[in-house]
């Protein structure tokens, strides 16, 4: 399991649990080991057994809570959590697992206060800001839900984890490396994922995916010149990997390098057709470079690929309003008025055409 053989793991976890069946880490393992290969049912299964055993176990009760919220038990999931916080009354998981639970219950009020406590105790959580900001968008409370909508991130809120921190620590692989970094990053914790990126690179150099994730945790640590030399390797070794080539035109871009980072962008498209990040980066790039109609069609194209992009349909109407093509332009940001209605720069905007 820790080296990721899933299917080979099964039978040896399901024997294990046959020998020692009062044991809580056998159905637990097994329940993460479903849980990752996308069986919500099962992990919900073995979750269920290994509470079971352990009645008061905390990770076990902060994860089935979380699996009956995602099934809709929101009622079941509050009674975990809620036993959960009786045992660790400042545990952020189980805060957090309160206020999903509230704001699927549409007690806006109470789903605030719960989250904005686990925001308080783990502010790097950043995952907790969407459900704040729905929270606050149901209490009409439109700009503070504005406010964390910006802050979102994604990630996972976790609990303390003593049985799975022990699987993690089974292997010193490049995978297992790999695998605390992408944790590390998903809770924030950018110099931990750097040091884990960096320890897996030296046990697989020839690994890209590897050295642009340390890039990515370098960047989010500071350190911009070792980031931009980890992207720049990954494009010069390994040119067709996508990533690392937005990786490396966002950084120049972002340095105001916007020629040399189109051909970055272009390469990460060129390789990834369907990249919308990459081609959102083109489009502000050539934005920014004055060449509007080719911006404008690399919104487009962004749009096409995901109209959910609220950015894309701003540029799109900026460029056109560049253009001179002002009712375009109106039409643009009206429709993204209406379809984004928590982005007010659409209705700024629509209030300075001439």
């Amino acid at each position: 399991m820790a080296a990721e053989f899933r299917e080979a793991a099964e039978p040896c976890l399901l024997d294990a649990q046959a020998l020692a069946p009062t044991m809580l880490r056998w159905p637990y393992y097994l329940a993460h080991l479903e849980k990752l290969r996308g069986d919500p049912v099962g992990a919900t299964t073995h979750f269920e057994e290994a509470l079971r055993l352990a009645p008061d176990d905390v990770p076990t009760l902060v994860w089935l809570g979380n699996a009956y919220l995602d099934a809709g038990r929101v009622d079941d999931a509050e009674r975990l959590f809620s036993k959960a916080l009786s045992l660790q009354p400042r545990l952020v998981a189980a805060m957090f697992g309160m206020g999903r639970a509230a704001l699927a219950k549409r007690e806006y009020a109470r789903a605030i206060d719960y989250l904005e406590q686990a925001q308080a105790q783990d502010p790097k959580a950043v995952t907790i800001h969407y459900q704040l900001a729905m929270a606050y968008r149901g209490t009409g409370q439109t700009d503070k839900a504005e406010m964390h909508m910006r802050l979102r991130g994604p990630g996972e809120v976790r609990p303390p984890d003593p049985l799975m921190k022990e699987l993690d620590a089974l292997l010193e692989s490049a995978v297992a490396y790999e695998v605390r970094g992408a944790q590390a990053l998903d809770e924030g914790r950018w110099a931990d994922a750097a040091a884990f990126f960096r320890k897996g690179t030296e046990l697989d150099p020839n690994e890209p995916s590897l050295r642009h994730k340390l890039g990515t945790a370098l960047a989010m640590t500071g350190d911009s010149a070792g980031a931009f030399q980890q992207f720049e390797e990954v494009t010069r070794r390994w040119p067709h990997f996508a990533k690392a080539q937005y990786s490396l035109g966002v950084m120049l871009a972002g340095a105001g390098r916007y020629p040399e980072a189109l051909t970055h962008l272009q390469a990460a498209v060129a390789s990834e057709p369907s990249y919308v990040e990459a081609h959102l980066q083109m489009a502000e790039s050539l934005r920014a470079m004055g060449r509007m109609e080719q911006a404008l069609a690399e919104y487009d194209e962004t749009t096409r690929l995901d109209p959910r992009v609220a950015e894309a349909r701003f540029g799109a109407a900026m460029a056109l309003a560049k253009l001179g093509r002002i009712a375009q332009a109106r039409e643009r940001l009206t429709e993204g008025a209406r379809l984004h209605p928590e982005r007010p720069e659409f209705s700024q905007a629509l209030a300075q055409l001439p």
